[in-house]
């Protein structure tokens, strides 16, 4: 099936949409995790875990995914400062949805936790067992969770500008897609539809000279 040339693929919007919905979740848990101390806390950090193993395999699939099938032009029309500030923020949103799991990863092997994603399955550390470096990736970890959220209200802000404002079509080639546009007459219905306006033109002309001339009963 060939997709409109204004639109994402249809698998890479998919992926697109699920991906949003666990960083929304993991942004509610983290939020959690911060705002709690209770025995809410492990509960909120049982899922934390493996919603960031997932968000980190489903970036891993996206991206090669986006290069292997393009992403449509931006509108001729754009600012070229908006143009710059759209690729730079997608070059960012696709590093920090690597580098959040991939941090957060090695922060816990750091400091020696065992990375559970479900009951039975640990993931081996990626990285030694020191405190310093824990201390470290868990500050790195939290700077790049506000930032992450700031690239993600501003992607947010900048979609809704395109789809509510501009109407240019760059919000619904990742949502809905590009409607398909109606069928143009084919050659040959141009061509009859000629040859008959023609005959329809001669044909009062045809009339008379027949008419004109004496018929053979007469």
């Amino acid at each position: 099936m060939n997709r409109p040339p204004h639109d994402f693929h249809p698998l890479l919007r998919v992926v697109h949409w699920l991906m949003a919905a666990l960083i929304l979740a993991m942004l509610f848990i983290g939020v959690g995790m911060v705002s709690t101390t209770g025995p809410a806390y492990t509960t909120l950090l049982e899922l934390h875990r493996p919603v960031g193993i997932a968000i980190l395999i489903l970036v891993l699939l996206r991206l090669p995914l986006r290069l292997a099938t393009g992403s449509p032009p931006l509108p001729l029309d754009l600012p070229p400062m908006q143009v710059l500030a759209a690729k730079g923020s997608h070059v960012l949103l696709y590093a920090s949805m690597a580098a959040m799991p991939l941090i957060g990863w090695a922060m816990l092997a750091a400091g020696g936790y065992p990375v559970e994603v479900f009951p039975g399955l640990i993931l081996p550390p990626i990285a030694p067992h020191d405190l310093r470096l824990y201390a470290v990736l868990r500050q790195a970890h939290t700077v790049i969770a506000v930032l992450f959220f700031a690239l993600i209200l501003a992607h947010l802000c900048a979609a809704l500008f395109h789809g509510l404002i501009r109407k240019d079509g760059v919000l619904r080639s990742m949502t809905v897609g590009t409607p398909p546009s109606p069928p143009e007459p084919s050659q040959d219905n141009s061509e009859i539809s000629d040859l008959a306006v023609y005959r329809s033109t001669e044909s009062p002309g045809i009339a008379d000279v027949s008419a004109s001339q004496p018929k053979a009963d007469e």
